[in-house]
């Protein structure tokens, strides 16, 4: 019987299998990470339930003038108040260099009427007084922190005390005359 000689392969052959053998595997590794890392990564996107606090829409048309109402929005007190014309007025006619935080009303609401802010003193973080009837408002006519003494007044700003900021607005809509989305 004659044996068949087998020839050894060609050096271009052998370069060709060992490419198409590193790409395979090469690839076969990139699936493998790619399909270990997404639940990781996918892990850190936002719950549902967070999702779903990320806005709120409150209907403003129960509240009176002169009224205040507070929503918990992200975990965090909103106060929503409803501006009598001499609340306006005073926050108005407050002078910048008198601020400590120096912002105009104007740039702290959208329709003079409605203040709307994140309830939450900037000193560290109490819930200032003033939303309900008979709560101390300060010497300014706003908000009275009992923590460590803060006043705001009827725009939020902060006008005495430790608190080195105003308090914060949060972003928001109107979406129409009597409902506004927060967030």
């Amino acid at each position: 019987m004659a044996d068949e000689v087998q020839t050894p392969e060609s050096d271009e052959e052998g370069a060709r299998r060992r490419e198409f053998l590193y790409l395979a595997t090469l690839s076969v590794g990139a699936v493998g990470a790619a399909a270990f890392a997404w639940p990781l990564i996918d892990s850190m996107n936002p719950a549902a339930d967070v999702l779903a606090l990320s806005s709120i829409e409150v209907d403003l048309g129960p509240i009176q003038v002169g009224q205040s109402i507070t929503v918990k929005w992200r975990g965090k007190p909103v106060f929503i108040r409803r501006r009598t014309p001499e609340e306006i007025e005073v926050a108005r006619a407050v002078k910048q260099a008198d601020l400590k935080d120096p912002q105009l009303d104007e740039e702290r609401v959208q329709q003079p009427e409605w203040l709307i802010m994140v309830g939450v003193c900037t000193h560290l973080g109490c819930i200032p007084l003033g939303q309900k009837p008979g709560e101390p408002t300060g010497e300014y006519g706003g908000w009275f922190c009992p923590c460590h003494g803060s006043h705001y007044d009827t725009s939020g700003r902060i006008r005495k005390g430790p608190a080195p900021k105003n308090l914060e607005v949060p972003d928001y809509i109107f979406l129409d005359d009597s409902t506004v989305r927060i967030g």
